[in-house]
C-alpha cells in the first residue's frame, strides 16, 4: 500500500476520513429514513404496475442514493468532534511506567491498610 500513496493526488491524502458519534447517528438515521421511503414507493408503484421489477429498480435506486449521501464522511456529519486528550512525553521506557503504577498502587493499598 505504501508504494500508491506517492501516486494519489495531495489533495485526495488530505481529505479527512473520520466521521463522530453524532455524524454516524445522523448517518444511520438517513440511511434508514431513505431505504424505508423508497421501499414504500417501490411497493406501491410495483403493486400498481403489476412489476416486481420496479420494485426492485425503485429499492435500489434508494440503496445508492442512501450510500452516495451517507458512506462518505460529508461535512455535515464532522460537525461534533470528540475533545482528546493530549499525548504524554515519553519519560523512558514503558517498563519504568509499569513500574511506577505498580508501586503507586502498593502505596494506595498501604494506606488503606494504616
Amino acid at each position: 500500500m505504501d508504494y500508491i500513496m506517492p501516486l494519489i493526488p495531495e489533495s485526495i491524502q488530505s481529505m479527512p476520513l473520520h466521521m463522530d458519534f453524532a455524524g454516524q447517528k445522523k448517518a444511520e438515521k438517513t440511511f434508514q429514513l431513505i431505504i424505508l421511503l423508497f421501499g414504500a414507493v417501490g411497493f406501491v408503484w410495483g403493486y400498481v404496475c403489476q412489476q416486481f421489477s420496479q420494485t426492485m429498480y425503485i429499492l435500489l435506486a434508494g440503496v445508492l442514493l442512501s450510500c452516495i449521501l451517507t458512506l462518505p464522511p460529508w461535512p455535515m456529519y464532522r460537525k461534533n468532534p470528540l475533545p482528546w486528550q493530549k499525548a504524554r512525553p515519553e519519560t523512558g521506557t514503558g517498563d519504568s511506567v509499569a513500574n511506577s503504577a505498580s508501586t503507586g498502587q502498593n502505596q494506595q493499598k498501604s494506606k488503606k491498610k494504616k
